[in-house]
């Protein structure tokens, strides 16, 4: 891969056909993906290596954007996983006691093609207005005349219809073990998992296991589990089949359940609602939701392009308890949480949509992995009780 040179041109296509001139910023050459954008000041380390991000390429609205380097400790997984980079204004040079090399050179090792020196505030306002859609990236030998770059980039597939999870996924089961004494286990469903979110189960006592999205119902009961975790991942809800189909049998089994972001999703789809692919999505560190349980507002991470389709107000019955929306972002009112319940009121399952490991990013939402582990004490409790009975 070649290193950027401020006199490489690159050039940005959209699928509407409007274009952004540039310069090479990364690796040089050819990528498409869905154009999003994130409203994020800091954390670009943890965005790039969220596999949330699979397929898409990113924008940053922040206009200055490298200015720490790239260390050895960040990442939220083992590689970037962003098919694209766009930023206005490279840093020169790092300026962080824990950098090891520039954000470039990080982009470049891993074949990421960016573009820089662009009108990032005019791209944002565009995607706001007409909605996140394919864009191409190309530069050296990919360049070519506009018409031709157009029709790659209308080639490429959408987000809507998109299974991605299983591309993300580890492919071997592992332990991330307890910190301090056990007190649970815990099967964890790799959707595209961040390394943040095990390791906030295993500090409130949490053995987890990590599983791959094709895991099915037998392989969880395997690992003999005091509850299930989903967690966030990439692409449509409406092709993970396989995940609901699991989901489903571990709600019917009484299995103890948290989800985040895809796993909010595939929760309110096994409990019978529809999903829906929002205009632009929530991308960024700074997302207002309300906790409706507590009234409590919450700044929370979000990286999510499609929503569930709930009703705001009253409960939903289901065949595995009633269903309530327990989490709204004051935004636009998106359902941002699902609540699960017996009959005599007792808690059996909740989902929210945002990251509440906060990687990175605020750490507003983090009640919620105590929240999960109150669950599973209850429900341990409980249990006990009626085989005692």
């Amino acid at each position: 891969m070649i290193t950027n040179s401020a006199t490489q041109p690159a050039l940005l296509v959209l699928e509407d056909g409007r274009t952004f001139s540039g310069s090479v910023y990364g690796a040089v050459g050819e990528t498409v993906g869905e154009a999003v954008f994130t409203t994020g000041m800091t954390g670009y380390q943890e965005t790039l290596t969220d596999p949330s991000y699979c397929g898409q390429v990113v924008v940053m609205t922040s206009p200055h954007i490298g200015n720490t380097g790239w260390n050895d400790e960040d990442d939220e997984s083992d590689r970037v996983q962003v098919n694209g980079y766009v930023v206005r204004d490279p840093a020169i040079r790092p300026s962080s006691w824990r950098s090891r090399r520039t954000l470039e050179q990080a982009l470049t090792e891993h074949g990421v093609v960016g573009i820089g020196g662009i009108d990032t505030r005019a791209l944002t306002r565009h995607l706001r207005e007409r909605g996140a859609m394919r864009v191409g990236i190309f530069s050296g030998a990919a360049l070519a005349d506009e018409a031709t770059l157009l029709e790659r980039v209308r080639s490429a597939p959408e987000m809507v219809g998109a299974a991605l999870a299983d591309r993300v996924s580890t492919r071997a089961p592992y332990v991330v073990e307890a910190k301090g004494e056990k007190r649970f286990t815990v099967a964890a469903i790799d959707l595209g998992i961040k390394t943040s979110t095990p390791a906030s189960l295993a500090e409130r006592g949490i053995e987890v296991h990590v599983l791959p999205a094709t895991s099915t119902m037998d392989d969880v009961r395997a690992v003999a589990p005091d509850g299930l975790f989903f967690s966030n991942g990439p692409g449509d809800p409406a092709t993970a089949g396989q995940q609901i189909e699991l989901l489903t049998q571990a709600l019917q089994e009484g299995l103890p359940y948290f989800g985040i972001c895809f796993g909010n999703q595939l929760f309110g789809r096994a409990l019978g609602f529809d999903t829906y692919k929002l205009r632009y999505g929530h991308r960024g560190i700074n997302q207002p939701v309300m906790d409706r349980s507590t009234r409590k507002v919450e700044i929370t991470a979000h990286n999510h392009g499609f929503a569930v389709k709930a009703p705001l107000d009253g409960a939903t019955s289901t065949p595995f308890g009633t269903v309530t929306v327990s989490h709204v972002c004051l935004n636009d009112d998106v359902v941002e949480g699902l609540e699960l319940r017996s009959a005599a009121g007792r808690l059996l399952a909740f989902s929210v949509q945002y990251h509440p490991e906060g990687s990175a990013g605020p750490r507003d939402a983090g009640y919620l992995f105590d929240r999960y582990v109150d669950l599973l004490e209850t429900t341990s409790t409980t249990t006990t009780k009626e085989n005692q009975a």
